[in-house]
């Protein structure tokens, strides 16, 4: 098939078989006459392989994948395994604590704070320590909906303006809320406009325990 004819696909796919082909002779350290001989493919035909004017069909791809000892894939990309429906497979999962009621004056993580355990894909994590909070109550709609499993990296700032999950009345209640600076002031504030700011004072402490890095929920 003259080259012109042929799509843009279809010219990569001959030059990038000349090149391998190419390699391998190298490796191999072989001759066009030799490989000619023993696969009993015309030399003129190899020679277009090489040049890049020809494309080999698959008796022949196979042909010189058997003198080779290599896959055909390792010759024509054509032959390369695709996933089915671009569909990966999943290879390893990490289970995420869910915490529940949070116990006063124990680690976060402690035993009893855990109400049970999240499977996630482990490639798709952000790094750091990870939990999940199960959201309460609407003052974080619409960004957060109700009853949604909101995923947090464990760190004890955050920039202004992002979600965090700050443990509340006396470090026994966790509450998700965007952490804003007014002057001096600290404000927890909800994305629900019915729910006013939380302002930090000493005598209504807060504490950051981490970040909302994603929210999952639910379709009814």
């Amino acid at each position: 098939m003259a080259r012109g004819s042929l799509t843009p696909q279809e010219i990569e796919n001959r030059e990038t078989i000349s090149k391998n082909i190419n390699r391998l002779i190298e490796e191999k350290n072989v001759t066009q006459v030799d490989i000619s001989n023993h696969t009993g493919i015309p030399k003129s035909t190899i020679t277009g392989y090489v040049k890049a004017t020809s494309t080999p069909n698959s008796g022949n791809i196979q042909k010189l994948a058997d003198y080779f000892e290599v896959p055909k894939s390792s010759i024509d990309p054509r032959f390369k395994k695709k996933p089915k429906f671009g569909i990966n497979q999943v290879k390893e999962f990490t289970k995420i604590p869910l915490l529940g009621t949070i116990t006063c004056g124990e680690p976060i993580l402690a035993e009893e704070n855990i109400e049970g355990y999240i499977n996630e894909i482990s490639d798709l994590l952000p790094s750091g320590e990870l939990f999940y909070l199960k959201s309460k109550g609407d003052s974080m709609v619409p960004t957060i909906p109700q009853n949604s499993n909101v995923l947090i990296r464990h760190q004890q700032t955050v920039e202004e303006g992002e979600v965090a999950a700050v443990l509340v009345n006396g470090d026994t209640e966790a509450t998700l809320k965007r952490v804003k600076h007014q002057g001096n002031l600290i404000l927890l504030v909800a994305d629900n406009p019915e729910y006013d700011p939380i302002v930090i004072t000493k005598e209504n402490p807060a504490r950051v325990i981490g970040k909302a890095v994603k929210a999952s929920f639910d379709i009814s």
